[in-house]
């Protein structure tokens, strides 16, 4: 399978706006304020980057001289209607990086908006629900058998062809779409739920998308987060899941110019996502447990953790391009269903390797 290499970066601003094109009655169409973070994800060209190495370091930079200008400003006064579609081309139209995949502009912790070259639109909006459930098909002794809770956190993923529209789904229409669900899902059980007897990751997102679907054909992800580091996708046809950890662990760019200070020994909390495609198991309800996913990857993870990663053998450096494509040569043999490796060295800022399918962006 063809690997492709995209690079990550994010930046944050604040900035104040109205959005006029809503009806008279929306919140957003007052003059109000949001932290904003702004996005790129891109296929940089070998060599772009002051050295091999700096790539996501120099990606970073770009993208935060471009917002700059928006930083602490009314947003109508750059952008005549300041929508987050709008936000994003102008980004779009000023990073004037090469191979952008897509800009994405998140306007709460909660929604966002990505947007492709061809004005491609992927809209999401999050949602949460406090519920209790069990599985009753694990084997005997899983902790999963037994009646336990979660915060459980949804994302609803829209897309769409935009053409010259400034604006794709109105966030209001999800909230009204997803207002039913929340009613029947939250403070319940949710082994109690018509369709819901085997309550996975999984059977919750397909649930949703059934629910979801015919009233909004734009859907095309369902994200269904069981905890903060784990969770399953739905598109309709096809299931994907993600496990995600933090290495708190050491590196050194060799490649750095001298008097660079990346070439001294510094340090990361990196955040790594796996992110596997399999079929479902019908009796268990899942594609893979979350805990054989971590218990597959924990030799590899004691390598990673607490280390100088600069020593590895065979990474070839310790920037993040270089630890992904490591980090996939190791997980491969032990995590057949792997199919991309993400890894941040801080908020949003990181590789992503992938070389199958990719699955929705999720939140920074």
């Amino acid at each position: 399978m063809t690997e492709h290499l995209w690079h990550a970066a994010a930046v944050p601003f604040e900035a104040a706006r109205h959005v006029t094109i809503l009806p008279a009655d929306h919140p957003a169409r007052r003059l109000h304020g949001h932290s904003f973070v702004a996005r790129v994800r891109a296929e940089l060209p070998r060599g772009w980057a002051t050295f091999d190495g700096a790539e996501v370091d120099d990606l970073r930079a770009r993208l935060g001289s471009c917002v700059a200008p928006l930083d602490y400003r009314l947003l109508n006064e750059i952008v005549e209607c300041p929508t987050d579609e709008n936000l994003a081309r102008w980004v779009r139209n000023h990073v004037g990086v090469p191979g952008v995949r897509s800009i994405g502009i998140q306007s709460t912790a909660d929604q966002g908006v990505d947007l492709d070259a061809d004005d491609h639109a992927h809209i999401w909006r999050r949602y949460r629900f406090e519920s209790a459930h069990r599985l009753p098909h694990v084997p005997p002794g899983h902790k999963c058998g037994r009646m336990h809770g979660h915060g459980f956190e949804v994302i609803v993923h829209a897309d769409q062809d935009l053409g010259a529209r400034a604006m794709g789904v109105d966030f209001a229409r999800l909230d009204a779409l997803w207002a039913p669900l929340h009613a029947e899902l939250d403070h319940a059980c949710l082994n109690d739920i018509p369709g819901l007897e085997n309550p996975t990751s999984e059977t919750i997102s397909s649930w949703l998308w059934a629910r979801l679907a015919p009233d909004l054909p734009e859907l095309s992800w369902i994200t269904v987060y069981e905890t903060a580091s784990c969770g399953a996708h739905f598109d309709g046809e096809s299931y994907r899941i993600w496990k995600e950890m933090t290495l708190d662990s050491a590196v050194r760019l060799d490649r750095a110019p001298p008097g660079d200070p990346r070439r001294r020994v510094h340090g990361h909390t990196f955040t790594l996502r796996l992110h596997l495609h399999a079929p479902l198991d019908r009796v268990l309800g899942w594609t893979i447990d979350f805990g054989d996913v971590k218990a597959c990857f924990d030799p590899v993870f004691r390598l990673l953790d607490h280390h100088p990663l600069h020593e590895l053998a065979g990474a070839h450096g310790s920037d993040c391009t270089s630890l992904a494509r490591w980090i996939r040569t190791r997980a491969e043999p032990v995590l057949p269903q792997l199919d991309r490796v993400d890894l941040y060295e801080t908020r949003g800022c990181g590789a992503i390797l992938g070389w199958a399918g990719d699955g929705p962006a999720l939140p920074v």
